[in-house]
This record gives C-alpha cells, sequence and structure tokens, in this order.
C-alpha cells in the first residue's frame, strides 16, 4: 500500500500546484478584461484576440483545475447527509462514487472531446471573428482537464482504500472543508 500512497503524494503534489499556478491565470484573465476595456474606452477601439483570451483562460481555470478541485475536496456534496455518517461509511461511498461516476466521466469526456481536439489542430480552425485565435487549445482543455481529474481521482480512490484497510488517515479530514 505504501508505493500507491507515494504515488497519491506524488499526484498530489501535481494538482496541488498546478492549481496553484492557475490561480494566477485568474490574475492574467482579469488584467486583460481590464487592458481591454480601457483601450476600448480611451480609443474607440478593441481586438476580438484579446476578448478571447480572456475566456481562453477562464476555460484554462475551470478545466485545469478539476483535479486541484477534487484534492481540495471543493466538488459538490451533500453534507448534511455526509456529516451523519461514519468516517467509514463517507469513505466507501466516495470510493464507490468514484469508480462508478468519477472514472466513467472522465473517459467519456476526454475521449470524446479527443476527436475535436484532431480535428480542429488538423484544419486548422479559427475563431469566426476578425482577430479571432485558433481554437484547438481552448478544445484541448476539455480532455486535459478530464486528465488531471481522472489521475486525481486515482489518487482518492487509493487513499480512501487505505484509510478503509487500516492502512491510512481519513482523507476527507484532512481535506480542506469548504
Amino acid at each position: 500500500m505504501q508505493p500507491l500512497l507515494r504515488i497519491c503524494a506524488v499526484i498530489d503534489t501535481l494538482n496541488r500546484s498546478l492549481g496553484r499556478l492557475f490561480f494566477w491565470f485568474t490574475l492574467a484573465a482579469t488584467a486583460i478584461s481590464a487592458a481591454n476595456a480601457l483601450v476600448r474606452k480611451l480609443f474607440d477601439t478593441s481586438s476580438n484576440a484579446f476578448l478571447e483570451i480572456q475566456w481562453y483562460l477562464f476555460a484554462a481555470v475551470f478545466m485545469l483545475g478539476l483535479g486541484y478541485g477534487f484534492l481540495e475536496n471543493a466538488h459538490v456534496r451533500i453534507d448534511v447527509v455526509a456529516n451523519r455518517l461514519s468516517a467509514r461509511t463517507r469513505n466507501l461511498i466516495d470510493a464507490i462514487g468514484i469508480v462508478v461516476f468519477v472514472f466513467p466521466l472522465c473517459y467519456f469526456m476526454a475521449n470524446f472531446a479527443w476527436p475535436i481536439v484532431v480535428q480542429a489542430y488538423t484544419t486548422g480552425e479559427m475563431s469566426s471573428n476578425a482577430g479571432g485565435l485558433i481554437r484547438w487549445p481552448l478544445y484541448a482543455l476539455v480532455p486535459a482537464g478530464y486528465g488531471l481529474l481522472a489521475i486525481q481521482a486515482f489518487s482518492e480512490l487509493i487513499k480512501r482504500i487505505a484509510f478503509l484497510l487500516g492502512h491510512g488517515p481519513d482523507p476527507l479530514k484532512q481535506a480542506n472543508p469548504h
């Protein structure tokens, strides 16, 4: 179990580091938005590329932050019910949920999105807006985000199994409460 828990630590570090990096994307998107608004007001001009890069950055924050959200226990949960259950039951429900829902969702979303990414890349798909950006990097955020969620789900599953087998602490107590 210890080798698997070491892998979990690596995955957790990866998603924690990426999550902290993506916080800066929000600041960059906000700065670009403010600069674009200022230029539009002062010079009566605007750039579609700047507008699009804003939502590319916001999309990156949300999609690439999926694994970080799972690591920090920030995803939706019915706490009123969960708080009444024992730690063992909560971890068992989470483990089952990861296997039954999270893994299939990640697989479906990544497999559904990947051909769209490839097609956009090979055709050189561009925004229909004048001065708009290429689209494949935006589309690539979907399989990348669900890939990060899948590896974090693997980490969370291992930690829950370790707890259930008595080989580790309660991962739900270690997570940040939201």
